[in-house]
């Protein structure tokens, strides 16, 4: 289910998911809407990562539908399926920028494999990604000379060179100090705002989930599936379930240790 107060961008329909004989969830749902920001909560190995790469087609799912913008992306093939992928753009953790590559040669990349537009204007188009996340005059840089938090944002100008409606982050903020991880997380709202852009983010950094999330769903290993889906602020100080509770105040789940305690 949605939010209520918007028009669904992305519908995932009872979807499940499998690796060999192993389920990592079944049977789930849920709607993202146009121009929210929207997280992928849980622990280790619940299948956020997972969750994500079906929704951007890298895996086919075992059973369900994803649809992006009305049209199913599990089921389009060709022409269709490549029309679709060029609405979405995808930040991955590490990056994954090219170390040979200056940034604005990283970021010009996609323009070069889905264009066919004249080298001066896809150094422009670049260009005015790299200032969107504050990395002008950084162009002729190459990865290994800027900082982490850098990368990210760099990771995410080439996510956004072929100006997609839709942002998928995966982890954006890991191995981040907190000052660079809340500077981040400033660039993701200002980019929200400014641009209208949906963001999708696994994520399960405290400080970022509260930050930038307008709405969240939380996935459980044990559960295989969604065991709670609202506000971050509502998730944490109301919700029935005890797993989301100790999520949001980190605590540790009690088990033996606790009896010797």
């Amino acid at each position: 289910m949605g939010s209520g107060g918007g028009e669904p961008i992305i519908r995932v329909e009872q979807m499940t998911a499998r690796y060999g004989e192993r389920t990592v969830f079944d049977g789930v749902s849920f709607d993202v809407d146009r121009g929210e920001v929207f997280a992928i909560l849980g622990g280790s190995g619940c299948g956020k990562s997972t969750l994500l790469k079906h929704m951007i087609g890298l895996y086919h799912p075992a059973a369900g539908r994803i649809w992006i913008e009305g049209e199913d992306i599990t089921a389009a093939e060709g022409a269709a399926r490549l029309r679709i992928l060029r609405r979405i753009g995808v930040m991955y953790q590490s990056g994954a920028l090219f170390g040979s590559m200056t940034l604005l040669e990283n970021v010009r990349l996609p323009l070069e494999e889905f264009t066919a537009l004249p080298a001066e204007a896809m150094d422009r188009i670049a260009a005015s990604k790299l200032r969107l996340v504050q990395l002008e005059g950084f162009e002729e840089f190459l990865p290994a000379e800027i900082s982490g938090g850098m990368k990210k944002r760099a990771a995410i100008a080439r996510a956004m060179v072929l100006d997609p409606e839709i942002l998928f982050l995966d982890e954006p903020s890991a191995g981040l100090d907190p000052v660079t991880s809340a500077e981040l997380d400033e660039t993701i709202l200002r980019l929200s705002q400014t641009l209208g852009v949906t963001f999708v983010v696994v994520t399960h950094e405290l400080p970022s989930i509260f930050a930038i999330a307008h709405r969240a769903i939380m996935l459980d290993a044990g559960a295989q599936g969604i065991i709670a889906e609202g506000a971050p602020q509502d998730l944490r100080d109301h919700s029935p379930d005890a797993r989301v509770r100790r999520f949001f105040r980190r605590e540790a789940e009690p088990g033996p240790l606790d009896a010797r305690a």
